[in-house]
């Protein structure tokens, strides 16, 4: 007969809440992840945070910059979109800023729409990959949890941006598309190609520290290798990189 003082060690672990899932993203991330993986997948909180500090960013661009000033920057930017604008007439030259401008603007204003569409459609691809590709166990609501935590580092970069236009940048030299110095592109020339700057953009601290999140977490809640996650996030990252500079040498 088995000892009746013996209890059975407890299955389950009590879960992080929300305000500690988002620090430990900081400071031990495979905390949160484990506990996506539990089953505690409620990920509102760090898009919450997200937003709000895209938003003062945005504030400090509509005021600091202006977003006509953004837009000519933007063209000034891409000798071929200058060169054509220059030779247009008067009348489509200002249908063009106008264009440029409230894309550019709305585009910003709408990022809760725009994560939410870029996650979803991320995290779909991603969990195919990870249990198609690598034999594991996600669940798509996992994946999506695991995204948006391991975006948090970019608030970083928003907050840099937003310190970067307080402390005096010149409007005249932002660039919207690279508005805080964490990336390669930040210190080549005005003049480098378009398509060598798509591809320094792309070498960015924040951006590798959230694919190193992102694969970390899938690894963790698909029950595989920490390889296999680093693969699946990192070769999806790669092959946008490559479209994106390919495009940018058509396109520049």
């Amino acid at each position: 007969m088995s000892d009746p003082e013996v209890q059975p060690v407890a299955a389950t672990q009590a879960g992080l809440s929300q305000w500690q899932r988002v620090t430990s993203t900081f400071t031990a991330p495979s905390r949160t992840f484990e506990d996506i993986k539990r089953g505690n997948k409620s990920w509102w909180l760090p898009f919450v945070i997200m937003i709000l500090i895209s938003y003062v960013l945005f504030a400090a661009v509509t005021f600091k910059i202006g977003w006509a000033q953004v837009a000519e920057n933007a063209i000034h930017l891409n000798p071929k979109s200058e060169e054509r604008l220059a030779e247009a007439p008067p009348a489509q030259r200002d249908m063009t800023m106008r264009i440029t401008q409230y894309s550019m603007e709305g585009g910003f204003a709408a990022a809760p729409v725009l994560v939410l569409i870029i996650v979803s459609l991320g995290s779909l691809g991603l969990w195919g990959t990870i249990n198609f590709g690598f034999g594991g166990k996600a669940t798509y609501g996992q994946i999506f949890a695991v995204w948006m935590f391991a975006s948090l580092p970019s608030i970083i970069k928003s907050i840099l941006g937003t310190i970067v236009i307080f402390a005096g940048e010149a409007p005249e030299s932002f660039n919207m598309k690279n508005f805080a110095p964490t990336n390669v592109a930040a210190f080549l020339p005005p003049d480098t190609t378009p398509a060598l700057y798509s591809l320094a953009t792309s070498l960015d601290v924040v951006t590798i520290w959230t694919l190193v999140l992102a694969g970390m977490g899938t690894a963790i809640v698909a029950n595989v290798k920490r390889g296999s996650g680093y693969i699946a996030v990192f070769g999806w990252w790669v092959l946008f990189v490559l479209i994106g500079v390919g495009w940018a040498a058509v396109m520049g």
